[in-house]
């Protein structure tokens, strides 16, 4: 599967203090609270949530609920994940708040956070290694494909807390023309320090899309979930 990989040099709400605040929510599947299971669907730079939703289809898993957040003009932030931190404000912060938003109103719907997967593709991917890193708890599983912890290299990762035995799953392709493989490999070693159980597929090739081996991935460790 290939995702869109549009490339727009900036984010939305220029000036904004929160851009992606109030952004719409795809959805697809039962309700959340009536579902076995909830699939976070976090899409990439120049993607949208509705180029995500054909990802629950794929997955066909009766009672599985899907919801996937619009970033402001298709991107959540401007400048490369390696780029420092202070480069994509107050993209970044924003991105990670829609996030932890769409997270605590599935909670509050009564979904428990060992029942909610996240998957993220390529910037939705390094969005969501980085959030779980720093709103560790138990989660039903991660499902990071092409993308890793967000930052330059060289500063420590210092997250506090404990992912208790989360499932990730982190594949990516070497070499990737956006994602060095190595910093996949760091994002393997914090999670697994923050106490999750973590698979690692590096794929030959220099390619950047979602291939069949990691639907499949992703697949049974949203089976498991929901057994």
């Amino acid at each position: 599967m290939t995702t869109p990989r549009r490339h727009p040099s900036a984010s939305g709400g220029a000036g904004a203090p929160d851009p992606h605040a109030g952004q719409p929510v795809a959805t697809a599947g039962p309700p959340p609270e009536r579902a076995k299971a909830t699939l976070v669907l976090i899409h990439g730079r120049g993607g949208s949530a509705e180029d995500m939703l054909p990802l629950h289809r794929m997955f066909a898993l009766d009672g599985l609920a899907a919801v996937a957040p619009q970033a402001a003009n298709h991107t959540w932030y401007p400048h490369s994940f390696l780029s420092p931190m202070e480069a994509n404000q107050p993209y970044l912060d924003s991105a990670l708040r829609r996030i932890s938003a769409v997270i605590d109103d599935l909670v509050g719907r009564g979904v428990s956070s060992e029942r909610i997967a996240i998957l993220g593709f390529s910037q939705g991917a390094c969005l969501t290694t980085e959030f779980v890193a720093r709103n560790p708890r138990r989660y039903g599983a991660v499902l990071g494909l092409s993308g890793g912890l967000i930052g330059p290299p060289g500063p420590p990762r210092n997250y506090v807390g404990s992912l208790d035995d989360s499932p990730v799953f982190l594949g990516c392709n070497d070499p990737d023309p956006h994602i060095p493989f190595e910093r996949v490999r760091e994002t393997e070693a914090v999670l697994r320090r923050m106490g999750a159980t973590v698979e690692l597929r590096r794929y030959p090739g220099p390619d950047h899309s979602i291939n069949e081996d990691e639907l499949e991935a992703c697949r049974a460790l949203l089976e498991r979930l929901m057994s």
